[in-house]
């Protein structure tokens, strides 16, 4: 247990550090961010016409309303803290990686959703949209990064324990 929180410790910290630098946030981030904002117009798209994006802007042409999707409101950070605990844990690196690629869609379907609902939450009562902004969309973020992490840990393939192995051999 003690060697999993030093890992996962070391990993966040390295990762964080790694999401703050310039070239980093220029050349990955920003784009990505600006990806979210065009794919959650496209959703947004299917039902109503009306909005658009422009960089990490999503907006909507009638009323003018719009958000921008900054940092910590791209699922970045809860992918980050996602792979930190995939790969503190032991396991192998074939069951890493899937849990991580199946997490990071988890993670940033939840975030579409989330994006979404505080696009138009923002248009029809701005105190709620601050209020789902900064307390229930958070919070529920980082715990789908929790949820998935613990429905990995349940795939994963449970060692054998050697007594009962060693029972089974000489039978």
């Amino acid at each position: 247990m003690l060697r999993f929180f030093i890992i996962f410790c070391v990993l966040l910290i390295g990762l964080f550090t790694l999401e703050i630098l310039q070239p980093v946030e220029k050349h990955v981030i920003l784009p990505f961010t600006s990806a979210i904002a065009d794919l959650s117009v496209w959703i947004v798209g299917l039902f109503d016409d009306g909005v658009i994006a422009s960089g990490n802007v999503i907006r909507d042409q009638a009323s003018g309303f719009g958000v921008r999707i900054e940092r910590g409101c791209n699922g970045v950070e809860a992918v980050i803290i996602l792979a930190a605990a995939v790969f503190a844990f032991p396991a192998p690196l074939r069951s890493k990686l899937i849990g991580l690629a199946i997490g990071f869609l988890a993670i940033q379907a939840l975030n579409l959703v989330r994006i979404i609902s505080l696009f138009y939450l923002g248009q029809w009562n701005y105190t709620a949209f601050e209020w789902f902004h900064l307390y229930l969309w958070q919070a529920l973020i980082i715990l789908d990064a929790l949820v998935v992490w613990l429905i990995w840990l349940r795939t994963l393939p449970r060692p054998a324990m050697r007594g009962a192995r060693e029972a089974a051999d000489a039978a």
